[in-house]
C-alpha cells in the first residue's frame, strides 16, 4: 500500500526554505564585530603616515655628582675621668649629663692629709734654706782664712763640699714642696675637656685611690662630631679613574663637602668637610673608611646613631643625562636607546649609563651631544620605523592621594 507524503505545515516550511539565509547574514554580522574589537589596540599612525613620537634633544650640561653613603657618628673627644690620688670623696660639684667647661671642678676629695704634707714639706724647704746660707757664711770665712794660711786646705775643701749639700738638700726641699702642691690640686678633680658629662659613678663618701680602675665619669665632647663612613674600593678606584681622565673636577684645594641625612629621611642642617680617607681596604668588607668632621652645635647628634652621607664627587663639565624611561634592556641586559636619525628613522643604540640622577641616567658612552632620544611612543614603533618626531617634556609628578580618613574628614 502506498501512502501519499504527508504535507508539512506551512510555517515550518517557510521555516526551512529562510534559515540559510537568515544564517548567513548572522554570521557576516558577527565577522564584522569581531574585527571591528579585534586585538583591542588602533592602528599605530594614519593611513600612510608615520606615528608620532616624544623625543629630547640630548645637551651636555655641567652636573656635581654626589654618592650616598652608610655612616655612624662618633664623638670627637672622649675623656674617662679618674682620681690622681686617694682619699674619701666629698662632693661631686656638677650635674650629671650637663655641659662642663675645661678646668671646672667635678670632685672634691678631702683634702686635710694632703695639706699637712704640703706644710711637712715647706717646713723642710724651709730647713734646707737654713742649711745653705750656715754653709754659704762658712765658705765665704774659710776663703778668707785660707788665704792667710790660717786653716787647712782640707778644712777649706770640706766647706766647699758642704755648701755643695746644703744646696741640693734645698732643690730636694723645693722639689718635694711641688710635689706636695700637685696632690693637694689632685684633690681637685677637673674637667680636662670641654663636653657633656656621663652619669657619676661615685657619690660623696666613697674611698678613692690614685689611678683607679673605675671611672668616675666620662666627658664627651659633641660639636663637632665625627662621622665615619664607609666606601667600597671598587668605588673609590672608579673616581680616580675619571678624575685623571678629567671628566671629573675638584676645587684647587680638593675639598669635598659631606651633607648628612639622618635616620628618619630628613635632611642635617649643618654641612660638614671630608677629614681624611683611609690607607686600607677591610679584607672581610672590601670597603674602605672616610672621616668627617659635622658641626653638631644644638646637640641634634649623638655618638653612634646611623646616618647617610652625601659625599660630592666630583664635577663634570660635559654631562650627558638621559631620561630614564628612554632607557631599555635587551634580553642580554645590555643598556640600548632609539635614537632618530636625521631622516627620522629609529636606530637601536647600545649605550653605557653610569650613576642615576633622580629620574635620568649618566650617559657615559654611545651617544653623543645634539642627537635625538626616543622618550614617548616606543611601544607602537621599532627600531627601523619611521616616525614624526615632538619635543616632550616631564610632566610634574600627580600629587599624593590622600588617606581614605582625612577625605572623609
Amino acid at each position: 500500500m502506498i501512502h501519499a507524503p504527508r504535507r508539512l505545515p506551512a510555517t515550518f516550511a517557510r521555516s526551512r526554505f529562510l534559515s540559510r539565509p537568515v544564517f548567513l547574514a548572522a554570521a557576516a554580522l558577527g565577522l564584522l564585530a569581531l574585527a571591528g574589537c579585534g586585538g583591542g589596540k588602533s592602528a599605530p599612525a594614519g593611513p600612510g603616515g608615520p606615528a608620532e613620537v616624544g623625543v629630547v634633544t640630548l645637551q651636555a650640561e655641567p652636573h656635581t655628582f654626589t654618592t650616598e653613603l652608610p655612616g655612624r657618628t662618633s664623638a670627637f673627644l672622649v675623656a674617662e675621668v679618674r682620681p690622681q690620688v686617694g682619699g674619701i670623696l666629698q662632693k661631686r660639684l656638677f650635674t650629671e649629663g650637663a655641659v662642663v667647661k675645661a678646668g671646672q671642678v667635678l670632685y672634691q676629695i678631702d683634702p686635710a692629709s694632703y695639706e699637712v704634707a704640703l706644710a711637712t714639706a715647706r717646713a723642710q724647704l724651709a730647713k734646707a734654706q737654713a742649711g745653705e746660707r750656715a754653709a754659704q757664711v762658712n765658705t765665704a770665712r774659710n776663703a778668707e782664712l785660707i788665704k792667710a794660711n790660717a786653716i787647712s786646705r782640707q778644712q777649706y775643701d770640706d766647706g766647699q763640699t758642704a755648701l755643695a749639700q746644703a744646696q741640693s738638700d734645698v732643690a730636694a726641699a723645693r722639689a718635694a714642696v711641688q710635689a706636695a702642691e700637685l696632690n693637694l690640686g689632685y684633690t681637685r678633680i677637673k674637667a680636662p675637656i670641654t663636653g657633656r658629662t656621663s652619669a657619676s659613678s661615685v657619690t660623696p663618701g666613697a674611698l678613692l685611690t690614685a689611678n683607679q680602675a673605675q671611672l668616675l665619669t666620662t666627658i664627651t665632647q659633641l660639636d663637632p662630631l665625627y662621622v665615619d663612613i664607609t666606601q667600597a674600593s671598587t668605588d673609590v678606584l672608579r673616581l680616580k679613574k675619571e678624575l685623571a681622565e678629567g671628566r671629573l673636577t675638584q676645587d684647587a684645594k680638593g675639598a669635598a663637602r659631606v651633607s648628612i641625612v639622618l635616620d628618619d629621611g630628613s635632611a642635617y642642617a649643618h654641612a660638614g668637610t671630608l677629614q681624611f680617607s683611609g690607607v686600607q681596604v677591610n679584607p672581610a668588607t672590601g670597603a674602605i673608611t672616610l672621616r668627617a668632621t659635622v658641626p653638631n652645635p644644638e646637640g641634634l647628634l649623638m655618638p653612634g646613631m646611623y646616618v647617610r652621607a652625601v659625599l660630592q664627587e666630583g664635577v663634570s663639565e660635559h654631562a650627558l643625562l638621559v631620561p630614564q624611561q628612554a632607557v631599555t634592556r635587551d634580553p642580554a641586559g645590555v643598556a640600548r636607546a632609539l635614537v632618530v636619525s636625521a631622516g627620522n628613522t629609529l636606530e637601536s643604540r647600545r649605550i653605557t649609563t653610569g650613576a642615576a640622577v633622580g629620574n635620568r641616567w649618566v650617559v657615559l658612552s654611545g651617544l653623543a651631544e645634539g642627537e635625538r632620544i626616543l622618550v614617548d611612543g616606543s611601544q607602537r614603533v621599532k627600531a627601523g620605523d619611521k616616525v614624526k618626531p615632538v619635543p616632550w617634556e616631564a610632566r610634574p609628578a600627580p600629587p599624593a592621594k590622600k588617606p581614605a580618613s582625612e577625605a572623609q574628614r
